[in-house]
């Protein structure tokens, strides 16, 4: 069979550009050895004529009909309570509105174009305002009477660089906040920058933001069910792996956790080529990460999700959701192009089906859409945009199946429960008994106990993690740092948690790599800080607040940990209980009075 393929030329067969690469060796120092055999196939675009989307397929008594057309790259949908529609234009860079005021299931005139942003891509709406979201910004704008905007205001200008999965998406939890995707800058990698492929949470203002979730590959998608208000997103499947790995991922979202890329993916399967950092295994990646709960046909490429809560489709429907899913490139026999319903069964995915298809033509040699945005309409039907044509498609029920009332927002106490754990607690030194009276002498060499911080160590400037040093401890066998800051919002914020320090270590250096394991010093472990980063994550009080007081505390404890990298603060509390013989800390103060560039 290698031999067969091995150096096959690109060839285009039946308007379709198909490589088979034959099969590439992953090789690495650990002695894997994989063949893979991949495919390039790209159907071609033909034109979406009424024919055409006559014949798209849906279940009984649902049709499929053009609300717009010949509106070229729409890609996401939104819509505002009134019944307004927006969806963005990447290639374009704007949004534009669309109303249907006599609710003929079609847009009343051509659309109006409302913002104007390079790389316009990700929407949301609420309490009047619709938000914008573009590689590294976000936006926001006041929804005026007409439906049109007042000027954008920009509220985030530092999202992280794009690189392979530049689409950022938007959406508003039942809590208030709001989530931004951020997908990989890669296939597989060790990111550099640790809000690429997770999940952001932040304040509407844009001031705060956290990783809510990581090993996220590009989890363009997320919803909350309507009933448990637990958040659910489908995440992309790593490239090359073959016509059937990986799987499209439906993940269950939780704050604080690890979903596997670039090191573990699917069920819990390894990826051959790729190498964590700081000398972990693949296996102990794996015992971090969570596996997915459904998988779907691999290279799918699954793109906008929402929830039903409509009373327009049978009541069989409410609870379910719904995904676009844009279609492959990289599979001999392509996947894709269509939308999927995900059955759920008392809060929890029990399956994936199609739902609409069709768009796939000629027996998989050309397509008529690429599916991305999805929303539900006011008289809850389906908005669908397709980025190949440019048709926004409808979906909606006419059959004789009565549809229930419409659902109730979400709740908001699952999302609220986790982002409050941890607030609201004295400092990690005084909720730990040592075993003796005995003080750990602890001092920087970059600052005072109580004097000001240089800004290099702030996240304003380098964010480096300053130095630290104490007194040798007799019988310690490691040493533990926390350090947190009791001013911030969130009381106190963990700006840093480091454990299983070597015995013989009693001196850090400044500018610790900010990885879940160290090499120098050998074996040190770095847990999650409320950035939700692993390693250091230095002071960012807001602009203009007093100084901020930062507890740099250390623990000498007669115990090495077997708690894995990545714990939280909590975490690391707990297993240090009973065994610090000693502890001590070094106070510096930081504030900020002049407002960086965006």
């Amino acid at each position: 069979m290698r031999q067969k393929f091995a150096g096959a030329a690109p060839t285009i067969i039946g308007g379709m550009l198909f490589a088979l690469a034959g099969f590439s060796h992953a090789q690495q120092g650990d002695g894997t050895r994989v063949a893979i055999a991949a495919a390039i196939v790209k159907p071609d675009k033909v034109e979406a004529t009424p024919e055409r989307i006559a014949a798209l397929k849906a279940p009984a008594g649902f049709t499929v009909t053009a609300f717009a057309t010949g509106l070229k790259n729409i890609r996401i949908v939104a819509v505002a309570p009134d019944g307004t529609i927006y969806v963005s234009r990447r290639d374009q860079g704007d949004v534009l509105m669309f109303k249907d005021a006599n609710g003929d299931g079609r847009a009343d005139g051509p659309p109006v174009t409302v913002a104007n942003r390079a790389g316009a891509h990700g929407l949301a709406i609420r309490d009047g305002k619709l938000y914008l979201a573009t590689v590294k910004e976000v936006f926001v704008a006041d929804i005026l009477g007409d439906g049109k905007l007042s000027p954008l205001k920009l509220i985030i200008g530092d999202l992280p660089d794009s690189g392979q999965h530049p689409n950022r998406t938007l959406a508003f939890g039942p809590d208030g906040m709001l989530y931004i995707s951020a997908g990989s800058t890669c296939n597989v990698c060790n990111e550099s920058n640790p809000e690429n492929a997770t999940l952001l949470r932040a304040t509407p203002d844009g001031k705060q933001r956290t990783i809510f979730a990581s090993g996220l590959r590009n989890t363009i998608g997320f919803d909350w069910h309507p009933r448990t208000g637990e958040l659910w997103g489908p995440d992309h499947g790593i490239d090359f792996l073959g016509d059937d790995d990986q799987p499209e991922e439906l993940n269950k979202l939780e704050l604080g956790k690890q979903y596997g890329w670039p090191h573990v993916y699917a069920d819990g399967k390894i990826y051959p080529q790729s190498t964590p950092v700081g000398d972990i295994t693949k296996q102990q990646w794996k015992e971090r990460s969570e596996p997915m709960v459904l998988g779907y046909t691999a290279h799918a490429a699954p793109m906008q999700m929402l929830f039903y809560r409509g009373s327009n489709f049978p009541a069989e429907y409410q609870g379910d959701a719904f995904v676009t899913m844009r279609g492959s490139w990289n599979r001999s026999t392509p996947s894709g192009y269509e939308v999927v319903r995900i059955k759920f069964a008392d809060g929890q995915a029990k399956s994936i089906e199609p739902f609409v298809t069709g768009f796939l033509t000629d027996g998989g040699k050309t397509h008529i859409a690429r599916p991305v945005g999805l929303a539900m309409a006011k008289d809850g039907s389906l908005l669908m945009a397709d980025d190949a044509n440019g048709v926004l498609y409808r979906i909606a029920y006419s059959g004789r199946d009565k549809g229930a009332a419409a659902l109730a927002p979400a709740p908001a106490g699952p999302m609220q429960q986790q982002a409050q754990k941890g607030n609201n607690v004295p400092l990690a030194l005084t909720r730990v008994p040592a075993k003796s009276d005995a003080k750990l002498s602890v001092r920087s060499p970059a600052f005072a106990g109580g004097a000001p911080m240089a800004a290099k160590y702030s996240e304003y400037a380098d964010g480096v993690s300053p130095p630290l040093t104490w007194a040798a401890v007799d019988g310690a066998k490691s040493y533990v740092v926390i350090a947190e800051d009791p001013d911030a919002p969130q009381k106190p914020f963990v700006h840093w948690l480091a454990w299983n320090i070597p015995p013989s270590v009693t001196s850090l250096p400044e500018g610790l790599q900010e990885q879940p394991r160290l090499t120098a010093p050998e074996g040190v472990l770095q847990g999650r800080n409320t950035r939700g980063s692993l390693g250091y994550y230095g002071p960012r009080p807001p602009v203009g607040d007093p100084a901020h007081h930062y507890h740099f505390q250390i623990f000498a404890l007669d115990t090495t940990l077997t708690l894995p990298f990545g714990a939280d603060r909590d975490q690391l509390l707990q297993a240090i209980q009973g065994h610090v013989l000693a502890k001590g800390e070094v106070v510096g103060r930081y504030a900020q009075s002049q407002q960086p560039p965006k």
